[in-house]
């Protein structure tokens, strides 16, 4: 199998746009059920889906507190079944009601989409965020300025500028969301070189080389931590962290495919020739 990167990064949010339909896009939620989601939560084992935290109410992907007496830190995370390489995700999402009770502070109208990250299966029991790219997504608290689609690194590392950025979380430069108004969120993710934020069809974040590194996730298998590893391809998860949010659209366009033009599938808009997919 032979893999070539033909579309620069640069050039790829313009190609897509222009080249893409909506039937490339891979619809991850049907507005009917959870098919394809595995949740972990933190506490419980892989396929738990305590007190019914991820459901589906009136034809969105709800993250919801109902049966929760408190939080009690059980961050959860919906995954995706498979794993993608190169490719572009988008969600819609909005944050609705009050935060669960006792839900840490800086997790009010908070939630995230975790590319890059490990499986579900590798997860410790009582781990909190898998070793991933977070895309943090956050709502506006009325009156101060609060970015979204901003980066957060749980056992990750990226480069920004030719520089190893070991921080936890870098801002967007995002507009604020305030209230339950809906967000269209995208993340544009090429194996291990580049990955790109957009919130509303505005870039937002851009940043390279993701790669595993650092802190700021607990409970988990340290032999995972093999500092300096490129992320290429991995996971993807919808997370849980106290506050209600709600999802009406998860799609991804895949850009990895066949990028031979005497092909019956050739798709101009990849980022990476996949040979072994290829129809003649």
């Amino acid at each position: 199998m032979t893999f070539r990167l033909l579309l620069s990064a640069a050039a790829l949010g313009a190609a897509t746009l222009s080249a893409q339909q909506p039937s490339d896009w891979i619809q991850f939620f049907s507005g009917r059920d959870l098919t394809g989601w595995t949740p972990k939560i933190r506490g419980y084992a892989v396929g738990e889906n305590f007190g019914n935290t991820f459901l589906v109410r009136d034809g969105k992907l709800a993250v919801n507190y109902d049966a929760y007496p408190e939080f009690a830190e059980r961050f959860g995370h919906l995954f995706w079944a498979e794993a993608y390489s190169h490719y572009r995700i988008a969600v819609e999402y909005r944050f609705i009601g009050d935060q669960a009770r006792k839900g840490p502070g800086w997790a009010v109208r908070n939630s995230g989409i975790m590319v890059h990250g490990q499986t579900p299966q590798s997860m410790g029991k009582s781990q909190d965020f898998p070793i991933s790219i977070e895309v943090q997504l956050l709502g506006g608290n009325g009156k101060d300025k609060r970015t979204a689609a901003n980066l957060c690194t749980p056992g990750t590392n990226v480069v920004m500028k030719g520089q190893l950025i070991t921080a936890h979380c870098v801002q967007s430069t995002s507009e604020t969301f305030h209230g339950d108004q809906w967000v269209r969120a995208e993340v544009t993710v090429l194996g291990a070189d580049r990955i790109v934020h957009t919130v509303n069809g505005v870039e937002v974040l851009a940043y390279e080389q993701p790669q595993v590194g650092g802190g700021n996730v607990s409970g988990h298998n340290s032999t995972l931590i093999e500092e300096g590893l490129h992320l290429q391809s991995a996971t993807i998860s919808l997370q849980s962290e106290s506050h209600p949010v709600e999802f009406r659209k998860v799609g991804l366009l895949d850009l990895r495919g066949c990028q031979d033009p005497k092909a019956k599938n050739y798709k101009s808009y990849l980022a990476w020739h996949d040979r072994s997919r290829c129809v003649y």
